[in-house]
């Protein structure tokens, strides 16, 4: 695995549904070694997870990382709130951009970077329902054209 080779973990596909992100960052994760280890075999989920600033620092609440099978007495709890790392210049951008009305912090993926865990973080704004319902309609479109442009093909 080389330094920049990415391997993802997890993916948060309902954030892309119910919010527009306008702006992503990457940043690190502040974690256990036992969290580290359940998180090579892939056991981490963003479902239900949320970003939010607390004393000048953003942390991300209800990430679930399962327990490492081997980690008895080292095993922190899988739903712990995290420290997200970031510069201090990077905090306060961040803090000015949340502090618009509509606007919010969501992860977007953890992933591995080389051996460093990551996480990338969206601005978002929250879609209305008329919102959703259009991008079901195009998915739709899209799916169809391309089943119509199979059947085509295969004649």
């Amino acid at each position: 695995m080389g330094k920049d080779s990415i391997k993802l973990i997890a993916n948060n596909k309902k954030a892309y549904h119910d919010y527009f992100i306008h702006d992503k960052l990457e940043v690190g994760i502040s974690l256990a070694g036992t969290e580290v280890k359940s998180m090579r075999m892939g056991k981490c989920s963003l479902k239900e997870s949320f970003i939010r600033m607390d004393k000048g620092e953003l942390y991300i609440y209800n990430m679930h990382i399962s327990p490492y099978e081997k980690g008895n007495i080292f095993n922190k709890d899988p739903l712990r709130v995290r420290k997200l790392l970031l510069h201090r210049y990077e905090i306060n951008k961040w803090a000015g951009k949340m502090a618009q009305k509509g606007y919010t912090v969501v992860p977007l993926q953890v992933y591995f970077k080389g051996s460093l865990v990551k996480v990338e973080i969206g601005l978002a704004q929250g879609k209305k329902l008329y919102d959703k319902r259009e991008d079901i309609a195009k998915k739709d479109q899209k799916r169809e054209a391309e089943k119509n442009f199979k059947i085509r093909n295969l004649k």
